[in-house]
């Protein structure tokens, strides 16, 4: 899977979808093409410029890349945006996009998940054709009541998190506050003892 290819699927999925749907996408990279490649340390500095530029920008050519950099930092946010965020609203939908590395609140994880533990279980030629087939099967077996169970499973991952999120809210704003004072020599050697 590449970009290209997952943009072309993307788009002929938009017109199928209920009006004004919400799509829960994860952060592949595949999912996370940026529509305007944004200047990094490793962009060239007349690349940096014409960029700057292109945003009317006011520089001073003769700044050096790590000050042109921190112009890029005041603004980039204003320009971060992803070509799947933008077809989807030209469409009429909305993505929502889950946070990195939080696997446990994607659905589909599980579904692949069930998916791949009945591949790895039956799989006992280990020919691609014979896998294929498998996978079919597994893809079939995972019904609706699996994917009730799958969406359960992420809400209530979700309760835990907003849990633990408003308790650490309740203890570090009943948090008193803490002075540490260090006087006299602070070192640790064995002549001190």
């Amino acid at each position: 899977m590449n970009g290209d290819n997952f943009h072309e699927w993307f788009k002929s999925i938009l017109p199928r979808l209920d009006p004004n749907s919400v799509i829960v996408m994860d952060n592949a990279p595949y999912h996370s093409v940026r529509t305007e490649k944004i200047p990094t340390s490793s962009t060239k500095k007349e690349d940096i410029i014409s960029w700057l530029i292109s945003k009317n920008v006011v520089i001073d050519r003769k700044m050096f890349k790590p000050q042109l950099l921190a112009k890029v930092k005041e603004i980039k946010g204003q320009y971060m945006s992803y070509v799947v965020d933008s077809m989807a609203k030209d469409a009429g939908h909305n993505v929502l996009r889950l946070p990195p590395y939080n696997c446990e609140l994607n659905p589909i994880e599980l579904a692949w998940a069930m998916v791949k533990g009945y591949v790895k279980q039956h799989n006992t030629t280990y020919k691609i054709d014979d896998v294929k087939l498998l996978l079919n099967t597994a893809v079939e077996r995972v019904t609706s009541e699996n994917w009730q169970n799958f969406l359960q499973h992420v809400k209530t991952e979700e309760d835990k998190m907003t849990e633990v999120d408003e308790n650490m809210d309740e203890i570090i704003d009943n948090l008193e506050p803490c002075v540490l004072t260090i006087t006299g020599d602070t070192s640790d050697s064995d002549d001190d003892l």
